[in-house]
């Protein structure tokens, strides 16, 4: 039999172990609906793509469509390989002619990189920016193409074709989530 103080004692007991269970119950309620509001945060996915025009041509014979790169021009491809030696690039794109891939190799030795080759007439820009989403990437074009690729990648028309002795110039665009952004740089 229990006592009337043994009772109360009891009731007490149950009383403060049921508090407890509510404040605990009530409590993982409320951190696992505050998980849920709170957004999940991951790490950006960003793309760089750094596009340049080959270096300077052999201009000695207008009428060869392929010429290769003059001694400038030899000597700008390997600044170039300078400029990206600090940049962890993960693919590099050139068009299939002798003034490009020239300009393309000092970068693909240094990063021991095979060079793929792209037409600028039947790429698909979106294909291409998918294939390459959260890399680093060189394309070596021409003065029509570079500019035609980077406002492709941009989704905009920003830049106009390039003038026939430009071989200075830098576009590069980044897209972090989606969001492009663009700056142009001359390495003279």
């Amino acid at each position: 039999m229990v006592k009337k103080g043994d009772f109360r004692s009891i009731t007490m007991r149950i009383t403060k172990l049921l508090i407890a269970v509510a404040i605990f119950i009530v409590g993982t309620t409320s951190c696992n609906n505050s998980n849920k509001d709170m957004e999940i945060t991951e790490d950006p996915v960003v793309s760089t793509f750094y596009f340049i025009r080959h270096a300077e041509k052999d201009r000695s014979d207008p009428e060869n469509r392929d010429p290769e790169l003059n001694q400038d021009g030899l000597g700008r491809a390997i600044k170039w390989a300078e400029v990206f030696d600090p940049i962890a690039i993960d693919v590099i794109y050139s068009t299939n002619y002798e003034r490009t891939s020239m300009t393309a190799a000092p970068t693909s030795v240094k990063k021991n990189i095979d060079v793929k080759y792209y037409d600028p007439s039947s790429i698909d820009f979106e294909a291409f920016k998918i294939d390459n989403e959260g890399l680093n990437v060189l394309v070596v074009g021409h003065s029509n193409t570079t500019p035609n690729f980077v406002n492709k990648v941009l989704g905009i028309k920003k830049y106009n074709q390039m003038d026939d002795h430009d071989n200075s110039s830098l576009f590069i665009v980044r897209i972090i989530d989606g969001e492009a952004t663009d700056i142009r740089l001359s390495m003279d």
